[in-house]
């Protein structure tokens, strides 16, 4: 499955391990063992690179919460359970916007609620299509 492409999509993920490894003191991240194993309705945090309009910068990265649909053979399929502060309200990408991602993307882990189960196997208002 296609992952995002900042070009093709106006955003995509920034790679949580790669982070790690260039400050493993600071910038901690949960055992590749608990990101392997969320299930329907647990929150994965990602670094999100989203093109911006404004005259200081072209792109704006921020750390946000998805919740887990589905997992896939690398990783998940997951809804994007923040809104972006960076960007105007859009239909592409927004709250509810469905992802795939890996697990080198995951930086957090937070597990489920009810209300984030149920979310987990509602539709989706902003479906991926990796065609696009």
């Amino acid at each position: 499955m296609r992952m995002p492409d900042f070009h093709k999509d106006g955003f995509s993920l920034e790679d949580g391990e790669e982070y790690h490894r260039a400050a493993p003191e600071t910038f901690l991240i949960p055992d590749l063992a608990l990101r392997k194993m969320l299930r329907p309705g647990d929150f994965a945090k990602l670094i999100f690179k989203i093109a911006v309009d404004s005259e200081q910068a072209d792109e704006a990265f921020e750390r946000m919460w998805v919740v887990i649909r589905e997992r896939t053979p690398t990783g998940y399929i997951g809804m994007l359970d923040n809104e972006p502060h960076d960007i105007a309200e859009n239909d592409r990408f927004w709250c509810g916007t469905e992802l795939p991602f890996q697990f080198r993307h995951i930086i957090a882990v937070m597990p489920a609620n009810e209300e984030s189960v149920a979310t987990a196997w509602a539709p989706v208002p902003i479906p991926w299509n990796p065609s696009d």
